[in-house]
């Protein structure tokens, strides 16, 4: 008789695990789909509030070469080679 209930008390002790591991798997699903979603709305935000930096340095413009209105050549001045 007592290794029947014990048996018993063994399946139903796997059962609540098993259940308890699907729970906690749900759980981190849930949790690191929120951190994502907050992940990206900061993203979005400080990509607002400090990308005008990155723009700036981004738009400035080096003109080595010829092709500009000054109508010269490179860094010499002259188009003639």
């Amino acid at each position: 008789m007592g290794a029947i209930v014990s048996a018993i008390v063994g399946a139903i002790s796997a059962i609540i695990s098993a259940i308890a591991e699907v729970i906690m798997i749900i759980v981190s699903v849930i949790a690191t789909i929120i951190i994502t979603i907050f992940d990206i709305i900061f993203d979005i935000i400080c990509c607002n509030c400090f990308g005008g930096r990155t723009r700036r340095t981004g738009s400035h413009r080096f003109r080595f070469g010829g092709g500009g209105r000054s109508g010269g050549g490179g860094l010499g001045g002259s188009s003639a080679y």
